[in-house]
């Protein structure tokens, strides 16, 4: 399909490729898979690497003038030259949520113009839930109940709802970012749904202070800009893509403004 498709309609493109290889993760999950571990130590199944298989095949099919920077492909050796425009693919972000079996992780696919994420589907199979946005379109999310628009929430005079990473994080470190602030809960999440919750007025800020790669989070980045919300470094300055090696500093998910 020709670069000149509005967001919104390769938006609505997206969503039933995201289903499929949802539906390659979610026949993996209920088998006894295996788990290998990577060169850097993370854990890696048949599922991120079917699920990946799925959306690379269906992103040739649809843009195949636009470049795909996927994690297993990368990780393989795979590391296409990018410029102005293209995909970030993470086939199962929260492997770690998978082989714990919790339900909390995610099929994340990712559109990067001008070095910021402009359109993203996030997947999470196991909860029956999908959570779109894009640039210039707005934010949705998809369950049971059907389709729903999504916003970012004024936080409540209460004190805010910070998320945090399941699986990592440094408690002193996020303590000491949050001193002065008034928390009225803390919740834990995994994978990219962090950035959903906010992006759909669940939550109001997720602070992650640790290692984390582009490919992570664009996709629900991009939810969450469409709701309303923002990312940024530890300073304040917008998250950019498309960095040498695709490693994130660390990072805020705002749902207001600080």
């Amino acid at each position: 399909m020709p670069d000149s498709l509005s967001h919104n309609r390769l938006l609505e493109t997206l969503i039933p490729l995201a289903r499929r290889a949802g539906d390659v993760v979610m026949q993996i999950y209920a088998t006894d898979f295996a788990v290998r571990g990577k060169d850097d130590a993370s854990p890696v199944t048949e599922a991120d690497e079917r699920a990946e298989a799925v959306i690379l095949a269906g992103l040739a099919a649809l843009t195949p003038e636009i470049p795909v920077v996927a994690e297993e492909a990368v990780a393989a050796g795979k590391r296409p030259a990018v410029g102005e425009r293209f995909w970030l693919v993470d086939p199962l972000d929260g492997t770690k949520e998978f082989i714990r079996r919790n339900g909390e992780f995610t099929v994340n696919i990712a559109l990067i113009e001008a070095g910021r994420p402009v359109l993203g589907v996030v997947l999470a199979p196991a909860l029956g839930r999908l959570y779109g946005g894009a640039a210039g379109v707005g934010a949705f999310v998809e369950d049971v109940d059907g389709r729903r628009s999504i916003r970012c929430r004024i936080p409540p005079a209460e004190g805010l709802t910070v998320v945090a990473s399941r699986s990592h994080g440094d408690a002193a470190a996020l303590e000491a970012f949050l001193a002065g602030r008034r928390v009225a809960h803390q919740v834990s999440a995994g994978s990219s749904l962090k950035l959903c919750l906010i992006a759909a007025g669940e939550a109001d800020l997720y602070p992650r202070l640790g290692r984390t790669m582009e490919w992570d989070i664009a996709a629900g980045h991009a939810v969450l800009a469409a709701a309303g919300g923002r990312v940024t470094d530890v300073d304040g300055r917008p998250m950019g893509y498309a960095k040498p090696d695709f490693a994130n500093p660390h990072f805020v998910a705002w749902g207001f403004e600080d």
